[in-house]
């Protein structure tokens, strides 16, 4: 039978009622308050850590338990969102209203969407089993992912680890589908790693470039030895890594001086042939060996962390994709793109797969979802519940 989404706890109601506060990073304005009043009523115990960290905003997170024997399942997300923009909505932002079938909203997709599934999906599947229930299940919710991410579920999952909760899998219900609900699950994610790249010259008149020494020509010799060369050709899980260059700056107003120094940023998705030290290494050896003793350089590249890591495909990785095949009909593909997200911590924990809602809207204007897609989501999570503690 579908779900009833409408009703009080059913997906769209939740996700509405969660829309509704304009929970932007830091902020919460009650986001987690609608996660516990709902896990409450359906008999978890609620814990509401709040951590710090000098030069970051406090940050509230919520840790949700019901069960306390194996197995167990964790179901992780986040509540907090990016600014609405300075873009027109055709619906305001945090009202949560529904038109043609699509429910608008800052986080409709990203990822309160999927939390509300979640939710729903829990409720109903207690429900149904009542006092037979016998396993554990985890809500790991933090208010700190769009923002530094380090108050949040990495602190949240050191804070669990600490008072004995172990975690045998979870989902992380961002959202992985590019435009159909069924196409895709995240089993890993590729690392990241921001460079600063300084070359030092010496400034003076450009009529006397024999008294100046141009550090521009230095520069673009160091980025282009960056680039000539593939970092890799990509594993089995992974494509290639790659390097991308964000800026390079000189910030000259002058047309007739040689500057003192020229800068680059750059940014590398690595995939699981490196570390952040062993990346960080290579790219060390290619500057050093194009600059030789011509060009004076230093490197700062900022501490990672956000490494690559995988989910092999397994036994668990099957039985989610065999709860979306059975109600969507297609069959995901197992993938590693895309950016980083809280799974790079949860993968410490326990394995860890990632799948919600479709996210071609995500941190647009008029972000939204299909309502339809939210009885889906719930449906297929539903299903995982059947199986994993069946």
């Amino acid at each position: 039978m579908p779900a009833d989404h409408d009703a009080p706890h059913g997906a769209l109601r939740l996700a509405q009622a969660l829309i509704r506060c304009p929970s932007v990073t830091p902020e919460d304005c009650g986001a987690l308050d609608v996660v516990a009043d709902a896990l409450r009523q359906a008999g978890f115990t609620i814990e509401r850590p709040v951590f710090s960290q000098s030069g970051y905003p406090d940050t509230p997170n919520l840790f949700a338990r019901r069960g306390d024997r194996g197995p167990c399942l964790v179901f992780a997300g986040h509540t907090d969102v990016v600014p609405e923009g300075d873009g027109p909505w055709r619906h305001a932002p945090f009202e949560g209203a529904v038109a043609d079938g699509m429910l608008y909203g800052r986080g409709a997709a990203d990822m309160k969407g999927g939390i509300a599934c979640m939710l729903a999906a829990t409720l109903a599947y207690l429900d149904r089993r009542g006092p037979d229930f016998s396993g554990s299940i985890v809500f790991l919710i933090t208010g700190d992912e769009e923002g530094p991410a380090v108050n949040g579920t990495v602190k949240l999952l050191d804070w669990a680890r600490t008072r004995g909760h172990r975690f045998d899998h979870c989902v992380l219900g961002e959202p992985t589908n590019p435009g159909r609900l069924g196409e895709m699950i995240k089993i890993g994610r590729r690392g990241s790693l921001t460079g600063k790249l300084t070359v030092v010259g010496r400034q003076g008149h450009v009529a006397y470039p024999h008294k100046a020494q141009n550090p521009i020509p230095g520069l673009l010799r160091l980025a282009s030895a960056l680039i000539a060369d593939p970092l890799d050709s990509g594993t089995a899980h992974f494509d290639a890594s790659n390097l991308e260059f964000t800026t390079i700056d000189v910030g000259n107003p002058a047309t007739n001086v040689i500057p003192a120094t020229a800068r680059a940023t750059f940014n590398v998705r690595f995939n699981d042939d490196w570390t952040a030290e062993s990346l960080g290494a290579e790219i060390q050896r290619r500057l050093e060996r194009a600059a030789g003793n011509a060009v004076r350089f230093t490197l700062d590249l900022q501490p990672s962390n956000a490494p690559a890591f995988l989910t092999r495909p397994d036994s668990f990785v099957d039985l989610v994709a065999t709860a979306i095949r059975d109600e969507t009909g297609l069959t995901p593909l197992l993938s590693t793109t895309g950016g980083t997200s809280d799974a790079r911590f949860i993968k410490d924990a326990c394995p860890v797969i990632e799948f919600g809602l479709v996210g071609e809207t995500m941190h647009q204007t008029d972000e939204c979802v299909a309502v339809a897609d939210l009885e889906r989501l719930t449906a297929i999570y539903g299903r995982v519940l059947e199986a994993y503690f069946g």
